[in-house]
């Protein structure tokens, strides 16, 4: 997803209503929600003011995303929580 779309959805309802949560953070962001605005911020910076940090984080994405492509669910998947989770990581499955 392109940056101003990726922003665009972290305000949705669905985008804040799913991913986990880590332990002891009841009703705070979920840690897709979190790394999507890292995400916004990622897509928006110039490749020479990225740091090993950078790069790492977007090591992470790419393997979340792997991992949940594969536990695709059968059926139309356009308004489910596992697409909904993959949005906020920066990849929208039906595209």
């Amino acid at each position: 997803m392109r940056p101003g779309e990726l922003s665009a959805w972290l305000e949705s309802d669905e985008s804040k209503h799913v991913g986990w949560r880590k332990k002891g953070t009841a009703g705070g962001e979920s840690v897709g929600h979190s790394s999507g605005r890292r995400i916004v911020e990622l897509l928006r910076r110039k490749r020479a003011e990225l740091t090993e940090a950078d790069y790492r984080h977007m090591r992470k994405v790419v393997g979340y995303v792997h991992r949940h492509l594969a536990q695709r669910p059968a059926g139309d998947v356009r308004d489910t929580k596992w697409r909904w989770s993959l949005m906020n990581w920066g990849h929208d499955p039906l595209r």
